[in-house]
């Protein structure tokens, strides 16, 4: 690997810690020292049986509790974007130095255009399941983040002055569903089918090509992908509930996984 990509991994890999981070430990202590004993979790719990007005009248009156526990979401999501290409950057380039092995011994092939980002020109092809992972991966990613801004910005808007004694607004049910598919059933199937693909990759190709660190990685990943695919399904069949039981486990081993990638990353070093 050239040391400008080298390096490039290296801060993706901060990036990937402190996005882990916000999920593992960050959002959890917020929840359990600012939003639990202001019964945030009673509200939350009581969309799931149909008493929105509930959620509405505690988040007009926590307002900015809510938006600062959106905001670590949308924040820690950011974080992770660049997340599925680096990772297919990694799959090809360590594909492509198998094959140089292999064919070490073999006449010197023309030499191949380099990209400035260290990678060879077309590297992707023949690894449809890795630009797959990828773009899926980029999608979830952006689906989620951009679900839960809007949900936010929705939910501020019309709990604004809302009060117990007020009707929930007509349309409230059908637009907090379709928010909940979009980040808990969109974005997360997405992840899952990147989480599926990477972890496959890396499992196929195995000690033959992959050190056992990160072996154990592909093969977690694909653990992952069952939580987050079951989290999905969940949550499609009742979107009003915002979450489902598979959710919070699924987060949370998604959260384990990258911050493993990122540990890994940022204790990279450069061939000597």
């Amino acid at each position: 690997m050239k040391r400008n990509f080298l390096a490039r991994l290296r801060v993706n890999g901060a990036y990937y810690l402190v996005g882990a981070l916000f999920f593992l430990l960050v959002i959890p202590l917020y929840q359990s020292l600012v939003l639990t004993s202001s019964g945030y979790s009673l509200a939350l719990a009581a969309t799931g049986a149909g008493h929105f007005n509930i959620y509405l009248n505690w988040i007009g009156q926590h307002s900015l509790q809510f938006l600062v526990y959106r905001a670590m979401f949308v924040l820690a999501f950011a974080f992770l974007l660049t997340l599925p290409f680096t990772l297919f950057r990694i799959i090809v380039a360590q594909e492509i130095m198998g094959e140089q092995e292999r064919v070490a011994q073999e006449e010197q092939e023309d030499e191949e255009q380099i990209e400035a980002d260290g990678m060879p020109a077309h590297a992707w092809r023949g690894k449809g399941f890795a630009v797959i992972a990828a773009w899926a991966g980029l999608f979830g990613l952006i689906v989620s983040l951009v679900g839960t801004f809007a949900g936010t910005l929705y939910l501020f808007i019309v709990s604004n002055g809302f009060t117990m004694s007020m009707s929930v607004p007509q349309h409230f049910t059908t637009f907090f569903a379709i928010f909940s598919l979009a980040s808990n059933t969109a974005g997360t199937g997405l992840l899952a089918l990147a989480t599926l693909f990477f972890g496959a990759m890396i499992a196929r190709s195995g000690r033959n090509l992959w050190p056992g660190i990160w072996v154990a990685f592909g093969y977690v990943a694909l653990v992952v992908a069952m939580l987050l695919s079951g989290s999905s399904v969940a949550v499609a069949s009742a979107p009003t509930a915002g979450q489902a039981i598979l959710t919070s486990p699924a987060v949370i081993l998604l959260a384990l996984w990258v911050f493993w990638l990122g540990v890994m990353l940022v204790r990279l070093k450069p061939e000597t």
